[in-house]
């Protein structure tokens, strides 16, 4: 697995291989996709220790939806308005995220100190696993830049459609 500091690089290398890969996807839309996706995400993060990396959390923001931002206050005993005023801001796409990166949440051991009341984005985070890949590969090439995980099975699920 690449270490995240090299990942930018990795992934700029590719990544114009990686358009041209995700536009014939799209275009074809493999029946087998979603499986070989769920395959690969399983097989990768079998042997990936995000405790190790967390670089998700050390240079992006989740988009924080109302039943997040309630989870999250709630577990940090704040209104959601405090947590609101605390720490986000309504950002170009008009979602709520984090005021900076990165996540206030994560401590010194990359642990998330509200885990279990995270928002939807990081549960699901890289989205790797999601039905209907096809329709996420922008958000996906976007991942292969910050997660490790999300360019291994990027460039795992490449072999797999050598032939598209």
């Amino acid at each position: 697995m690449i270490p995240p500091a090299q990942l930018p690089d990795a992934a700029k290398k590719v990544q114009g291989a990686t358009e041209q890969f995700f536009r014939k996807i799209k275009k074809q839309k493999p029946k087998d996709l979603d499986v070989q996706m769920q395959h690969l995400h399983e097989q990768v993060f079998e042997n990936t220790d995000c405790l190790t990396c967390a670089n998700c959390c050390k240079t992006t923001s989740p988009i924080f939806y109302q039943k997040d931002i309630e989870r999250a206050a709630k577990k940090l005993r704040l209104s959601a308005q405090q947590f609101i005023e605390k720490y986000l801001h309504v950002d170009a796409d008009k979602d709520y995220v984090l005021n900076s990166a990165p996540c206030p949440f994560l401590d010194s051991e990359n642990y998330c100190q509200i885990y279990a009341d995270r928002p939807n984005a990081c549960r699901e985070y890289p989205h790797t696993d999601r039905k209907r890949f096809f329709q996420i590969t922008d958000l996906t090439l976007k991942n292969t830049f910050i997660c490790p995980a999300a360019f291994e099975i990027v460039e795992r699920l490449k072999k797999v459609y050598t032939k598209i």
